[in-house]
């Protein structure tokens, strides 16, 4: 079958298309003792067309011809009035592709139901829409998420498909049906305050549309949505009703001290309890270059901190304003806030690094490369000093996005975290000469000159600073890995130092053994990262600076998934008093639920912005290498046995169990 949407497809999908109709009549033709030969041809030529902009919407216009083909028939799905919404979740995480297709394709075949297109004798219009709302209620990350590191291990480009999938639902069936859910969602996400925040800002515009929509019937959901709408659309008087950007400039010019104090300080107020700017915020940043210093501490909401450092480095603040605030990246705005607020630029190296990042041309592949994720609205390089300043801002907010580069965007978070003018000097590296050299035992080491490295293809969804220097430190991360081929035991023992900085601890502890995966000497290890890391057990010192580690990722059956990249960054009594772990995850949202009730908390323990933590005894559960300083050896006998044997019930009862020596044969 061809629709009118086919049409004006793009030659790629309608040539998938035509396979996957020549697939479909091949299946309803076949005799019903042949219909398995033929269903996968089917499912795969359906999964490649779902991976295609405008595929659901394809498939969805397919649905009764899904249906008459027996495509679920023998299957759960052949009976949709007794499917269960909470179990979609399962199918759409799969890592077995026809399952997570013939749920999808389920999922439009109800969409089809739901809007009245196909009349179904098991489940009626009205059923149909309530099991699709409450699908996308269920799997709320889904519809505006990154892929967590359970869904990047398992699935791969796989994961790609239930995103496009609930964004297609969410269009058709409207998200007044979720909204209230969906503003829970994002205030957890801004919580964290990440980098990245276009798919926050496109999920605000869309509740905002559905808030001015009259046709539109939102009942008593949407009452949080306000300040979400209103940080973005309308956050001042001048500005309530959403006039424009040209509007709102010509209302600035006519304005007297006080109106523009107000309108300085409500913009300010927005930011900060939101993190997100509004693109008339970069306008008025603009406007105040040209009336007083007052004016844009008041709006950038410094304080005294922040307004000394605006003031000993004027005219660089002024020429960050000018070159990366502008209405499409006003987001700055936020990061050049924070790093004032951080005081960084009062260490000698980093005023001069900024003035040369300012003045830096820019390569052709970087040229080409933040044009072609971001658009040409604003130059290559005021997108990537915009990166610049809201990764310095937010040195946790920095996210991996979908791509399998956690020890890059660890490596990113913490240089920005501390060691600020050497990120800028992998900056300056990256972006203008399109090769970095690091050194791994003395030994040089081009991105340009090395093999390849962990990600398979060039990573395109991440911040614009990632976007440029994660593929060249993907490429040396494997490459020192590499090195160590031939050497007994874990590689990270001598990469992490090497690569991420001299401050990673020379001692190195590991639980399991790199040749049968067993677990070893659990119990020494518990004691020695109690001794280097808990206050109580290494003499009340707080860590000085951030250390590399690893953990077992497990899902939230506590079943094991893949081993993860993250950054700890400090021990301390949570606001109950139990005393936690607070550490970096690059996993783009650190909230998590790893099973047996060790749930990862981003806010209301004492976490800062972008940090999450965990109960001392959980996260050592998860963990299974640690660096540490070995002439800072603490008290590891004073470890009771009791300590010991909650985190090893945590630790056998999930990914370890699996690993315990005594089932070796």
């Amino acid at each position: 079958m061809t629709t009118a949407d086919d049409q004006t497809s793009s030659p790629l999908l309608r040539g998938l298309l035509e396979k996957l109709d020549d697939a479909l009549k091949r299946l309803e033709d076949a005799p019903a003792f042949a219909r398995p030969d033929k269903l996968p041809r089917v499912l795969d030529t359906a999964r490649r067309v779902l991976l295609q902009p405008g595929g659901c919407q394809a498939c969805e216009a397919r649905a009764a011809t899904f249906e008459s083909a027996a495509v679920f028939q023998g299957s759960d799905w052949e009976t949709p009035q007794y499917l269960q919404p909470a179990l979609a979740a399962f199918s759409l995480k799969s890592a077995h592709a026809h399952a997570l297709v013939i749920e999808a394709l389920s999922e439009l075949r109800l969409l089809a139901v739901a809007k009245g297109e196909l009349d179904h004798p098991l489940i009626t219009q009205a059923q149909a829409h309530q099991h699709l709302t409450q699908v996308m209620a269920l799997n709320l990350t889904l519809l505006f998420g990154a892929p967590t590191e359970a869904e990047r291990e398992t699935q791969g480009r796989l994961a790609a498909i239930p995103r496009a999938l609930f964004q297609h639902l969410a269009g058709r069936i409207g998200y007044e049906h979720i909204i209230d859910r969906l503003i829970d969602e994002i205030w957890r996400i801004l919580q964290q305050r990440p980098v990245q925040v276009d798919g926050i800002k496109q999920m605000i515009t869309h509740i905002a549309l559905c808030q001015a929509d009259p046709s539109i019937d939102l009942g008593a959901s949407g009452q949080g949505a306000d300040r979400l709408v209103s940080s973005l659309f309308g956050p001042t008087q001048a500005c309530r009703e959403d006039p424009g950007v040209e509007v709102f400039q010509t209302r600035l010019a006519g304005m007297d001290s006080a109106a523009l104090q107000a309108e300085a300080t409500g913009f300010a107020r927005a930011m900060h309890d939101t993190g997100l700017v509004s693109p008339y915020h970069a306008v008025l940043m603009r406007f105040c270059l040209d009336e007083s210093d007052y004016l844009i501490s008041e709006a950038l909401g410094l304080s005294s901190t922040g307004r000394d450092c605006l003031l000993c480095y004027r005219e660089l603040v002024h020429a960050l304003i000018r070159e990366s605030v502008h209405p499409a990246t006003a987001q700055a705005v936020y990061g050049l806030a924070l790093m004032l607020e951080r005081g960084i630029l009062y260490q000698p190296p980093v005023a001069p690094a900024m003035w040369r990042q300012l003045n830096l041309a820019l390569s052709p592949p970087a040229k080409a490369r933040l044009s072609a994720t971001y658009g040409d609205e604003v130059s290559p390089h005021a997108r990537l000093m915009e990166g610049v300043l809201c990764l310095l801002g937010l040195p946790l907010g920095v996210g991996q996005g979908n791509n399998p580069t956690c020890q890059s965007a660890r490596a990113l978070s913490m240089w920005a975290y501390n060691d600020p003018d050497y990120l800028l000097q992998m900056v300056a590296w990256a972006t203008r000469d399109d090769e970095i050299i690091m050194h791994f035992e003395g030994q040089p080491i081009s991105s340009r000159e090395s093999g390849a490295g962990v990600a398979t293809s060039l990573p395109m969804d991440l911040d614009p600073v990632s976007l440029i220097v994660v593929p060249h430190l993907d490429r040396i991360y494997a490459e020192m890995g590499r090195r160590c081929i031939g050497r007994e035991g874990d590689p990270h023992r001598w990469v992490n130092p090497e690569f991420h900085g001299w401050w990673s601890g020379r001692g190195f502890r590991i639980n399991v053994d790199v040749q049968s995966g067993r677990l070893v000497e659990v119990e020494r290890f518990i004691r020695h990262f109690y001794a280097s890391y808990h206050p109580f057990y290494n003499g009340n010192q707080p860590l000085i600076h951030p250390q590399p580690a690893g953990i077992a990722v497990t899902d939230s059956a506590g079943r094991f998934v893949g081993w993860h990249a993250i950054t700890i960054l400090r021990a301390s009594l949570d606001p109950t008093d139990t005393m936690r772990v607070y550490f970096f995850n690059p996993n783009n949202d650190s909230g998590q639920d790893w099973g047996d009730g060790v749930r990862v908390s981003t806010a209301g323990f004492g976490e800062r912005f972008g940090e999450a933590s965990l109960p001392f005894e959980q996260f050592v559960s998860r963990l299974y290498i640690y660096h540490h300083d070995p002439l800072e050896r603490g008290e590891p006998a004073t470890v009771s046995q009791d300590v010991l044997e909650r985190v090893t019930g945590y630790l056998h009862r999930s990914w370890g169990e699996p690993r315990l020596p005594e089932l070796e044969c």
